[in-house]
């Protein structure tokens, strides 16, 4: 199966997600929030950097679960709207 290319709007989506993770781990090495998220340190740094834009719901859970953020605020910078989900329905 042909992956699709992404829209510019999904790649934005992931540098924010991005952006979101790399303020989220701030001090805290890249390599040990990598492995207490079961992902390898070039995989976290692609996502921080927006070179992987969409990565896989179960790595942003084991993520989220790493660095203390939950779902909703991570579903919130992929929307771009900063707000969680309750807020925006």
């Amino acid at each position: 199966m042909v992956r699709q290319p992404l829209t510019p709007e999904q790649i934005e989506a992931g540098r924010r997600l991005g952006a979101l993770l790399r303020r989220a781990r701030a001090g805290r090495d890249l390599a040990d929030v990598a492995e207490a998220a079961g992902i390898s340190p070039e995989t976290l740094r692609k996502i921080e950097t927006g070179r992987l834009p969409s990565p896989g719901f179960g790595t942003i859970v084991h993520l989220g679960q790493a660095l203390g953020l939950p779902l909703e605020e991570l579903a919130a910078a992929w929307r771009g709207t900063g707000l969680p989900l309750e807020a925006v329905s």
